[in-house]
């Protein structure tokens, strides 16, 4: 340092302070020796692993003029000059050595190896560079405490997972299934290792039970760390009533009817009965476990019917009303109303003609003639009503009565229109009396000869005579 200061007298001579130089070496020095790349030439990495795997160190050399590159250890202890190793730790081992670079690999490595390890380059002045190792240490266990083995529905149960001894600390997710929960964290640190303890505050429900809770770890050192709890859960009877006879339709009088109560818990249901809401079971009823018969409805069975069931939990129930509808009628009326309607016309024919008239019992399509004669019509409806499933015996009898009647007008109707069929023919074989108009006016003559000369317009004898039927 004192041969370098003297060249820097000429330079404190022209004014500038005595012992610039001196501290401007001193400071280039220093520079040398900072860490992290700050060297002229050297280059390296830092250097992340999982405790048991291996590191690699490598110390580079950019424009490299043979200077000889040994590596030490956090203690400063020469691991390798150049190809050779000082130092008797055969898990250091030499992996490449050349003029620009010294490659030294670390076999399973332990958190006592985490530290700094230099790289140094023999130049004048020396340069030194370091590279950081850094242990990564997975959790060594993973367990997820509950509350209580077996819940009940409602209630809050406490999990709590922990994972120990891992660096750095893990972060602990929570699953209930598919869905991701919210849990408390708590860290504690022991020496260089640290215990992680999350809790999981859970309101259970029936569908919880079978449900898989899990506890899943986030750390670099280890991918798709979990553990899982499943839930058991205890609930009441969920009860169903279900009939079995008639499948379809209504409950009517006379015809049995069969349930059948179903009830699903945890534990299963031991206790399962049957009875009358409001009132006392009827002593045709027959209760056979679950099931539930009535051979022969009657109105007196209407009501509500209760199926109850019971565990260790508690007790739940379902209900079944029961109306009993009127039996179905007898007769069959046609499912819709029609109405027909007969058209007999009557034809009178010439008085000269020898034929007997006709009588013709088509009906008249609706392009018929304007010259047709009247016509007489016959009605038929027959009403009939659908089968409803309350109706009785008052309707069906009053259907009938309706058809009764019906059927009498008509044969009063065709007795009516034969008559005058009848009457008809026997007028047209015997003619009435006819007037004429000869003669008109001679109701005030004197005597024959003056109403001759009186007729009215003067017509002659000689005149054809006209005659008007009646």
């Amino acid at each position: 340092m004192a041969g370098r200061a003297q060249p820097s007298g000429p330079a404190g001579s022209g004014g500038g302070a005595p012992g610039l130089l001196p501290l401007l070496l001193l400071l280039l020095s220093a520079a040398a020796i900072i860490p992290r790349g700050d060297g002229q030439n050297l280059v390296t990495e830092d250097v992340t692993v999982v405790e048991g795997d291996v590191a690699t160190i490598s110390c580079r050399v950019k424009n490299s003029d043979d200077s000889v590159i040994q590596l030490l250890n956090p203690n400063r202890q020469t691991i390798y000059f150049r190809d050779f190793r000082p130092l008797k730790d055969s898990r250091f081992q030499l992996v490449n050595f050349s003029n620009s670079e010294l490659r030294v690999s670390l076999t399973n490595v332990s958190i006592s190896d985490e530290g700094r390890y230099f790289c140094q380059l023999y130049t004048d002045p020396p340069q030194e560079i370091y590279t950081t190792i850094t242990v990564l240490v997975p959790p060594r266990n993973l367990v997820i405490d509950i509350e209580k083995e077996t819940a009940v529905e409602g209630e809050e149960i406490e999990l709590n997972c922990t994972a120990m001894a891992s660096r750095p600390a893990t972060t602990i997710r929570w699953f209930k299934g598919n869905k991701e929960l919210t849990g408390k964290s708590e860290v504690e640190r022991w020496s260089d290792m640290y215990t992680v303890t999350s809790q999981l505050l859970l309101k259970v429900g029936r569908e919880d039970d079978g449900v898989p809770v899990i506890c899943l770890v986030d750390h670099p050192a280890v991918k798709d760390l979990q553990t899982q709890r499943y839930l058991e859960v205890m609930y009441k009877p969920q009860v169903r009533v279900s009939q079995n006879y008639p499948l379809q339709g209504l409950t009517r009088e006379g015809e049995p009817l069969e349930l059948t109560c179903t009830a699903f818990g945890k534990p299963q249901p031991t206790d399962m009965r049957w009875l009358r809401v409001d009132d006392e079971m009827p002593q045709h009823v027959v209760v056979s476990g679950s099931n539930l018969l009535i051979s022969n409805l009657n109105k007196t069975d209407n009501g509500t019917y209760r199926c109850e069931a019971s565990n260790a939990v508690g007790k739940s129930h379902a209900d079944y009303m029961l109306f009993v509808y009127d039996p179905p009628t007898t007769i069959p009326p046609p499912t819709t109303t029609t109405t027909t309607t007969t058209t007999i016309p009557t034809t009178i024919t010439d008085t000269t003609a020898t034929t007997e008239p006709a009588v013709h019992g088509t009906s008249v399509p609706p392009t018929a003639s304007a010259e047709a004669l009247p016509t007489v019509q016959l009605s038929n409806a027959s009403l009939a009503s659908r089968p409803d499933s309350r109706a009785g015996e008052e309707g069906a009898i009053r259907s009938v009565d309706h058809a009764v009647v019906g059927g009498v007008v008509a044969v009063v109707v065709f007795a009516m229109l034969c008559l005058l069929i009848i009457l008809g023919r026997y007028f047209a074989r015997h003619k009435g009396t006819y007037f004429t108009h000869e003669a008109k006016g001679a109701d005030d003559a004197a005597d024959a000869d003056t109403a001759i000369i009186n007729a009215e317009g003067g017509q002659n004898n000689s005149e054809e005579k006209k005659e008007y039927f009646i």
